[in-house]
């Protein structure tokens, strides 16, 4: 029968260091994107209230007044919608790279799962041939049960992004 080794459980250890710190790493590139548009987004917008309050304070009449506000409305919607799409592309695009990262570390799993099994079913003592096919059946499975799930969150994601 195979056991692991010390080298192999050092190994599995600090793959899995580096998959947690890659992980951390693309949350954080995520994250600075979200606060430079935020900090520009300030910047904006204390530059535009600037120069609004100075138009405010130089109308001789109430109704240069009313004429500013009115005139503010519609630019003020186009730059609340342009925001919310530079979110949704900053956080579209953190979601595809922890997708992309988390299918290719599962598929790393299930090739080295399936070497285990090989390599258990190649060691395995004569008679235990029902326990193997159990441990591969039990192995396929999830793989199904993987592929399926996979399947269905890629179409739940493109149906609310679709919507969106």
């Amino acid at each position: 029968m195979s056991t692991l080794t010390p080298q192999q459980l050092i190994a599995a250890q600090q793959a899995s260091l580096s998959t947690f710190f890659g992980f951390a790493n693309q949350a954080y590139a995520g994250f600075e994107q979200l606060v430079a548009l935020n900090v520009q987004a300030g910047k904006v917008n204390l530059a535009e209230t600037q120069a609004i309050m100075t138009k405010a304070a130089t109308a001789k009449d109430p109704s240069e007044l009313f004429a500013l506000v009115s005139s503010l409305q519609q630019p003020a919607s186009e730059k609340l919608a342009a925001y919310g799409r530079h979110v949704h592309e900053i956080v579209s695009g953190a979601q595809a790279e922890f997708s992309s990262a988390a299918t290719a570390q599962f598929q790393q799993v299930q090739k080295d799962a399936q070497g285990f099994i090989e390599s258990l079913a190649k060691n395995a003592p004569a008679g235990s041939e029902g326990a193997v096919a159990a441990w591969n059946s039990a192995f396929s499975a999830a793989n199904a049960t993987y592929e399926s799930a996979t399947k269905a969150a890629k179409q739940f994601v493109a149906t609310v992004s679709a919507g969106a």
